[in-house]
């Protein structure tokens, strides 16, 4: 499972985050897949660091986010992806009138999650909504736990529901869509939502692929990268791309995801698609 790093450029803000298991040669108390962060308001391309990173990085999992925003403070606090233990979080859209109902959601936390809240987006405030749901409010020691896709999807289709419920009952008819495009994974699993709660209006884009990380991984034939290594496509092994807009020439590549659908891909790599059920 992996995910393609930006090469766009935007005043806003960037943010990668890749899952390796280098600490774990170093401290005992850790295991497995781990994230780490490199979060920059500099424009990537004009970024050496960022480019060092990405010329000099492999995993197996990936988030990358390019921020625009109209409100909040650009700083790197406010860049996606967001991370609580072993769990990443991005979003790409709009909580509406959130200052409104920026209080219930703080109410709804656990106490370390609360804690672990660093910036003033909504997105963050969405995550960490999310990751209270996720570990039944069970505090730092329930982030390094694994769950399932499904497990992650019901805590995305709740922490949902809540920003809905919050609206209806602060600001009643006065109420505004949101567009919440929403990504998690823990680097073995993946959950996305592309989701708005209106009856006609689409929320941004969102596209799924199995197919086009041979197109993109520079270590293959026909890679990014003209001094690829050759292998073949067959070699190339399961994968799942999700952008949103297609990253490579072939439309075939490509599968939109439906307004209000979720995607969910276990470690087993086998990607589901289901409706977004919400009251």
């Amino acid at each position: 499972m992996s995910l393609p790093l930006p090469l766009l450029m935007t005043p806003r803000g960037t943010g990668i985050c890749w899952y390796t298991a280098a600490r774990n040669d170093f401290e005992s108390s850790v295991s497995g897949l781990r994230p780490s962060l490199f979060k920059t308001t500099t424009p990537p391309l004009a970024d050496t660091n960022f480019r060092s990173v990405c010329a000099n990085t492999a995993t197996t999992a990936c988030f990358a986010h390019i921020r625009a925003t109209s409100g909040s403070t650009v700083v790197t606090t406010n860049n996606h992806p967001f991370v609580f233990g072993r769990h990443s979080f991005m979003h790409n859209g709009s909580v509406s009138s959130f200052t409104s109902i920026r209080r219930s959601i703080c109410d709804e936390l656990d106490l370390d999650t609360y804690a672990n809240v660093l910036g003033t987006t909504d997105s963050e405030h969405v995550a960490a909504l999310y990751i209270t749901y996720l570990t039944s409010g069970r505090g730092k020691a329930a982030w390094e736990e694994e769950y399932s896709a499904r497990d992650m999807a019901t805590a995305l289709t709740k922490a949902v529901g809540f920003v809905i419920a919050a609206q209806t009952k602060i600001l009643g008819a006065a109420r505004a869509p949101n567009s919440l495009n929403l990504a998690a994974t823990d680097g073995k699993r993946l959950v996305t939502f592309r989701f708005r709660n209106h009856s006609t209006e689409q929320p941004p884009s969102l596209y799924y692929s199995t197919t086009a990380g041979v197109s993109l991984n520079r270590k293959y034939e026909g890679g990014v990268n003209e001094a690829s290594n050759g292998l073949k496509a067959s070699e190339h092994g399961a994968h799942v791309i999700v952008a949103s807009e297609p990253t490579t020439y072939s439309e075939d590549e490509w599968n939109l995801i439906g307004k209000n659908e979720c995607v969910m891909v276990e470690t087993s790599g086998a990607v589901v698609v289901e409706v977004i059920k919400y009251e």
